[in-house]
């Protein structure tokens, strides 16, 4: 429900004489404060106009690029003077960020350590920061740029004074030298691993005329030498970064490979696990002809859940129920709990007729809030458990919060349009705060209905179980509108738009999506040419009214696709209806048994996520009550999910 104006007003009113200012001057104030920040950012103090700003919340938004400006020769007292300042918002920890990066840059190492409280974040100032720590602690700073050396990919230029002096004191010695090559060799970083082989000796020539060999032809790694470089130091990680090469280009021949190579390596039991785990991973990802029985040999000793669960999936596909049940016992307790592998042991018992120990099984999973969880239920004819907490603030509550510095910045950020530094502000706020003061301002978002920041604060301070601002109702009256017009389900639309966008209209994916259903430009094109409107390009798709009406019909025309499946059109949106026709050429029984077929985790996740956020949804708009919501139709239960899913065109 929208709130009233006169609460706006009233709230607006008692923010602003919290802050000591008459209602009238916050547009002028704010004004100055815009002009300001932006002269600073481009450190043109002339036109800064410090007494207009003096009373303005976001002053020290301007100081902190007057600091900055003059970093590296303003003192570590000042800068810890402007941190203790505004220990309470993001401008402490980026100052502190700032005199970290120029201090170090400069050689100040005593003025760096002088304003750090620990390891800095980023690579470079972490490398400046363990620089200046060798002095006084030697063996800290050294096993740190140990750790910051062994990578495949080239770092800061900031880490050559501390790899320099790590080197002449021998802590980065041949051995460590020849590993980073081989971390470089593997991820294809040709310039890096070249500069690393010039640092060696004439004794690692061997090994680096191997590496040239293996490089031309991968399957020349059964001619390679099994003790490499030096007392055999070359050996472990060259067989390593080989096999993971020859394992990714061409499973089938790095397996033949292997059989030959692995009875006459000498290599540690580590060594040789982290060899065969990727090969065992790769052989069942690509369906490796005459590898299974190889895998089942190696899989208990390799303690890899990634490999266990995809051993788990290849029983499933065949329809090896023992198997389902054994492999599913060979995972580490924490992975067995998951409701995703109760519900598994609940089918397999199932289906081998053992219909108590299927119960128990389906009724540990039906405890969890999630698709398995809610497909457990529905095996037990039993309601869904939303384990939902329930939150209560009143309106003292409420006025408390918007006197906090932090909540009074990010309202003057968004005032100016500073989206972004609001964000920050907001959530440093969130994560700095105890529980109790993370929910006091997710009520406070909830009540000003920043829809997208709400989401994201349950996000930072973990409030899983608070469905109702992990969920809110954004935008409700739009999927109700338009998904009455087109006829699809408004819960799944919003269960969309939550997965898609969690509420930033403005959102922007890597491959191009936009808005709300993130919708990409074609598509949007596509469709709106189909509603006979103009076509909204780029910009125009990021309106939320507009995005909302484009992503139904869009939704819409996936479901006349799949004859109304839901679960079919929720992997459609995400992985394209091609994808998903092929997908259904397999020809699954059951809508479970489809899910883990399909061989994009993303997408597998993703149509798990929409399905059990358009139960919440559903449950949320009856009161948290789940009664009479399901996960599935009975079609959508009991169809074959084959080609016949596909409508006759």
């Amino acid at each position: 429900m929208l709130a009233s104006p006169f609460r706006h007003t009233a709230r607006a009113l008692c923010t602003t004489l919290l802050v000591g200012l008459p209602a009238f001057s916050w547009a002028a104030s704010d004004s100055e404060l815009r002009d300001a920040l932006a002269a600073a950012r481009e450190q043109q103090w002339e036109q800064v106009d410090t007494r207009s700003i003096e009373s303005h919340p976001l002053k020290g938004y301007v100081e902190y690029h007057r600091l900055r400006g003059q970093l590296p020769h303003l003192s570590p007292d000042r800068v810890q003077g402007f941190i203790n300042q505004y220990a309470d918002s993001p401008l402490a920890v980026w100052m502190r960020g700032q005199a970290i990066a120029k201090y170090g840059h400069a050689g100040r190492y005593n003025d760096l350590l002088a304003v750090a409280d620990g390891e800095p974040a980023g690579k470079a100032r972490q490398c400046y920061y363990y620089t200046a720590l060798l002095a006084t602690q030697p063996q800290q700073a050294s096993e740190a740029g140990l750790n910051l050396w062994r990578t495949g990919s080239s770092q800061p230029d900031a880490c050559d004074p501390l790899f320099n002096r790590l080197r002449a004191n021998g802590t980065i010695d041949a051995t460590a030298i020849w590993e980073r090559k081989m971390l470089a060799w593997q991820a294809g970083e040709t310039r890096l691993s070249n500069y690393l082989g010039g640092l060696l000796s004439g004794q690692w020539q061997t090994a680096l005329d191997t590496i040239d060999s293996v490089t031309n032809s991968s399957h020349a790694i059964t001619q390679a030498p099994s003790c490499l470089g030096p007392e055999c130091a070359a050996t472990a990680s060259f067989y390593q970064a080989a096999m993971q090469r020859f394992t990714r280009e061409d499973t089938p021949a790095a397996f033949a490979a292997w059989q030959t190579l692995s009875p006459r390596l000498n290599l540690l039991p580590s060594d040789r696990a982290a060899i065969e785990e990727e090969l065992a991973f790769y052989a069942l990802v690509r369906d490796v002809p005459g590898t299974l029985s190889w895998v089942d040999s190696v899989l208990p000793t390799l303690e890899s859940e990634r490999v266990l669960e995809l051993r788990v999936r290849h029983a499933l596909a065949n329809r090896d129920w023992n198997g389902v049940l054994h492999w599913v016992a060979e995972m580490p307790v924490d992975q067995q709990e998951n409701s995703r592998w109760q519900y598994w042991l609940g089918r397999a018992n199932a289906q081998l007729g053992n219909h108590t120990a299927a119960e128990e099984r389906y009724q540990q999973a039906a405890t969890d809030r999630s698709f398995y969880g809610f497909a457990a239920a529905e095996k037990l004819g039993q309601p869904y458990q939303l384990n939902m907490e329930r939150n209560h603030f009143d309106e003292a509550s409420r006025q408390r919060i918007a006197q906090l510095p932090a909540v009074q910045r990010t309202e003057a950020l968004l005032r100016i349009g500073e989206d972004g530094l609001a964000n920050s502000e907001w959530l440093h706020a969130v994560q700095t705060g105890s529980p109790q003061q993370a929910r006091a301002l997710a009520d406070y978002a909830a009540q000003q209905q920043w829809h997208a920041r709400l989401v994201q604060t349950t996000i930072a301070a973990e409030m899983w179980d608070a469905l109702d601002w992990r969920f809110p109702q954004a935008y409700h009256d739009s999927f109700q509108h338009w998904g009455r017009l087109t006829g699809v389900d408004p819960y799944l639309l919003m269960a969309i738009t939550r997965r898609e966008s969690a509420y930033n209209p403005n959102a922007l994916s890597p491959a191009g999506a936009r808005g709300l259903m993130q919708l990409m430009p074609g598509t949007a094109s596509q469709v709106s040419r189909e509603l006979g409107i103009n076509d909204p390009g780029p910009y125009g798709v990021l309106d939320p009214e507009l995005n909302i009406r484009l992503g139904s019909t869009y939704l819409r025309d996936k479901l006349q696709r799949y004859q109304g499946n839901r679960l079919a059109a929720a992997a459609a949106y995400n992985a394209g209806p091609g994808r998903v026709d092929q997908w259904l050429g397999d020809g699954v029984e059951a809508f479970d048994l489809f899910v883990e077929s399909i061989p994009f985790r993303e997408t597998r996740d993703y149509v798990q996520a929409v399905l059990s956020y358009r139960v919440i949804f559903e449950s949320l708009a009856n009161g948290g009550n789940s009664e009479g919501v399901s996960l599935l139709s009975d079609n959508e239960q009991q169809v074959r999910y084959d080609r016949a899913l596909l409508a006759r065109r």
